[in-house]
């Protein structure tokens, strides 16, 4: 029998769970009181009112010989970010901006196309049709130059407008996979188990429309690379270990992998561990603020410890020895 199996560790994951919704208990009213200020159940036309203030705002500048300016919240200043323990990182209410000018030569061809790109999202929203970052870039490669370009306009547009990118119809593409015991519906009706392939299933695009998830799994583990993830698939981890679920975001993972995650623990409420590489860019997966000590020490000392290292040691020691330790005697951070 694995170490993995034994009684004495679902007992403890129940107990991590049970304390975790009694910290999920303590938080009902705090939790309530945040989401009453939340933007959840924006509607098409309050999206499309939004868009309309901002060409609204336009024009009357033009009637009075004035250059358009678009605002935006400062995203790229730390000291505008605030952490919420309900929802982790997030823009303060009260924050620095900056300008994007028409009349400015830096600033005119940004403010040029972040119109193109609001006129997109105004049709998809009157017409309730989604589409991706990548599809808006490439109806018009010359127009936006790189990928990088339509990914940070998209982002200026949703902080600006304070509507989360989902509510504007653009999707990202995902490159996360999910394995292990759990089934859902996806947005077009299909039913997906995500036991059932030997590489795992891809995040859906539109995660918000996954419905009737289903799981019997005692845990989920995040994993930073997409080699140690089909390394425990290889090793049959899942059923080494009992019911769980197994995703990775193949290294910093994207929205909808995030997304995701947020919904499996918001639906089943079953303890979530990750394990990455103990070097500052597996830890800023995990938390890029805590843990700042453990990175001084290894930029001191010019080291860091891989994941792959493990297999030098057997080629099964991570899914039969390493990850059962860690995960039965809560050897984690």
């Amino acid at each position: 029998m694995d170490l993995l199996l034994s009684p004495d560790f679902f007992q403890y994951v129940e107990r991590h769970r049970a304390s975790l919704l009694k910290k999920l208990q303590e938080n009902v009213e705090q939790s309530s009181s945040w989401q009453g200020e939340t933007q959840e159940n924006i509607t098409s036309s309050q999206v499309l009112a939004a868009i309309e203030r901002i060409i609204q705002g336009i024009t009357e500048s033009l009637s009075k010989n004035e250059a358009p300016v678009l605002t935006l919240d400062n995203r790229t200043n730390w000291a505008n970010i605030e952490f919420n323990h309900l929802v982790g990182l997030q823009i303060a209410k009260h924050c620095t901006t900056r300008k994007v000018r028409s009349n400015c030569a830096k600033s005119a061809q940004k403010f040029a196309l972040m119109l193109k790109v609001l006129s997109v999202i105004y049709k998809l929203v009157q017409t309730d049709t989604y589409t991706t970052k990548r599809d808006i870039y490439y109806n018009d490669v010359q127009l936006y130059g790189s990928q990088t370009v339509v990914d940070n306009i998209v982002s200026d547009l949703s902080c600006m407008l304070k509507i989360p990118r989902i509510n504007l119809h653009i999707l990202s593409t995902s490159k996360g996979c999910v394995a292990g015991d759990l089934w859902f519906t996806a947005e077009d009706g299909s039913k997906v188990y995500c036991g059932g392939s030997s590489s795992g299933v891809l995040v859906p695009i539109n995660v918000e429309g996954i419905r009737h998830l289903s799981t019997q799994a005692k845990f989920i583990l995040i994993i930073e690379k997409d080699a140690t993830f089909q390394r425990l698939l290889d090793d049959n981890f899942c059923a080494r270990s009992g019911p769980c679920i197994l995703i990775t975001g193949k290294g910093v993972p994207d929205l909808n992998t995030r997304l995701l995650t947020r919904k499996l623990w918001d639906s089943f409420h079953i303890p979530i561990f990750t394990l990455v590489d103990a070097d500052p860019y597996g830890i800023e997966i995990m938390c890029i603020y805590k843990y700042g000590s453990i990175i001084e020490k290894m930029a001191a000392s010019e080291r860091k410890a891989e994941i792959q290292a493990l297999t030098s040691l057997s080629p099964d020691f991570l899914s039969r020895v390493y990850l059962p330790n860690k995960l039965r005697y809560g050897g984690w951070i």
